[in-house]
């Protein structure tokens, strides 16, 4: 195909400017070459016209915060135990293809994944959202990465590719050297567990999990192995003070944020990804426990509470929704109606955040996030107007066409010419 012309379209870029009433987009092979009025278009030469009808073209939409190995609400963690290590991928496999299908055309794992789906997906073996994976999440022993049960039974192996290295540090030379060794599997960032979790046996949310001197040490570690960035689980104010004085590049949940902090991480540029997608429903004690039942009740009405404030203060905030812990995989939009919701964004300002922001906290703002001249064409076609009605963005139906690479990955609406 020469290239494609949308038009009759509402656009609305990911800059934060204000939407094109009747704009039109061309792409040419896997690049964005034009973006306008429609009254403005240069000669498109061989491109084929596709009328948008009068619904609204936005980049593709961004998720800083998945679990693509885990099964979601529908399913329960604990009987990976129980089936093939194929199966588990060929599940991976559905998981990813859903979420692109929805919209999340780029991803973060932050546990699960190793670099093979990455290199699959960018390959074209298989679909899926461009991927980052972290590998696993680095914790101290009875951390927030040590799911030991007091059988003694550790499930932990079950959640990763088996390569990975053991998620448990406990001084600062080991961790260098763990995330150096993730670094060498191909990890693109490091997670920490710098609180406890509302998962995790062994903890509380409010605990200190990795100490300052070792979340700086990771940190260190990254910046001098190519500039890896670290993501820091953090829920309690003591995980997150630490995680924010250690240097990390992003704060993941954030819950118990005083102003002392969100004024440190405005100055640093330091994002929050507050994943409240996770928090409006609270963990299933059959599936997980009764603790963690009871952590997840207390904990999802703080994040709820706390969003609005650190969005208030000025905090860069990027999508993320934990998809795979309770979350099911591609209901991932759901969260930009949440962040208007709770966190008193703008629907423009939650589509920001889910495209240009969270492109610059994943490092991709020269490629992707932002509908311009030179871009990727990665692209997401919503029904109506989503600047009236975000919660319509998380509704799997209202998602009609998505590209990635100027190649459809689906077109619901049925857009685009059939191929001969």
């Amino acid at each position: 195909m020469a290239g494609l012309f949308f038009y009759n379209a509402r656009v609305v870029d990911g800059t934060g400017r204000e939407a094109l009433r009747d704009g039109a987009v061309l792409v040419t092979d896997d690049r964005i070459t034009w973006v306008g009025e429609r009254s403005k278009a240069p000669d498109i030469g061989e491109a084929v016209s596709v009328d948008l009808r009068d619904n609204t073209i936005c980049p593709g939409f961004f998720d800083c915060h998945v679990h693509f190995a885990l099964p979601g609400g529908s399913g329960n963690p604990y009987d990976l135990i129980a089936v093939p290590a194929s199966y588990r991928t060929l599940a991976v496999l559905e998981r990813l293809r859903v979420t692109l299908h929805n919209g999340v055309t780029s991803a973060r794992d932050l546990m699960g994944l190793d670099a093979g789906y990455r290199m699959a997906i960018a390959q074209g073996l298989i679909e899926g959202p461009r991927l980052q994976v972290a590998l696993t999440m680095l914790s101290q022993t009875a951390g927030h990465a040590d799911l030991t049960q007091l059988s003694g039974f550790d499930p932990m192996s079950y959640l990763h590719g088996p390569e990975t290295p053991s998620p448990l540090v406990d001084s600062v030379d080991e961790a260098r050297k763990r995330a150096r060794q993730l670094i060498a599997l191909g990890a693109d960032l490091i997670k920490v567990a710098s609180s406890g979790g509302v998962a995790s046996p062994n903890d509380q949310p409010d605990w200190l999990g990795m100490r300052t001197e070792i979340v700086r040490a990771v940190v260190e570690e990254c910046r001098d192995y190519g500039g890896k960035p670290v993501a820091a689980h953090a829920i309690g104010y003591s995980g997150v003070k630490a995680a924010v004085e250690g240097g990390v590049r992003s704060v993941e949940h954030g819950y118990e944020l005083d102003d002392e902090l969100r004024r440190r991480m405005v100055d640093e540029d330091i994002f929050l990804v507050p994943t409240l997608l996770e928090t409006v429903q609270d963990l299933d004690p059959a599936k997980t426990s009764p603790a963690a039942h009871a952590k997840s009740v207390t904990w999802h009405r703080v994040a709820q509470e706390a969003v609005g404030r650190s969005a208030a203060a000025g905090v860069r905030i990027a999508v993320g929704t934990d998809a795979g812990l309770s979350p099911d995989h591609g209901t991932n939009l759901r969260e930009l109606g949440l962040l208007v919701k709770f966190g008193g964004l703008t629907p423009m300002e939650a589509i920001v955040a889910a495209t240009r922001d969270s492109a610059a906290l994943c490092g991709v703002s020269d490629t992707l996030g932002t509908l311009e001249s030179g871009k990727l064409a990665d692209l997401v076609v919503v029904r109506g107007d989503p600047l009236h009605d975000i919660d319509s963005v998380g509704d799997p139906d209202n998602i009609l066409l998505v590209l990635q690479g100027g190649a459809p990955a689906k077109d619901r609406a049925g857009f685009l010419p059939t191929p001969d």
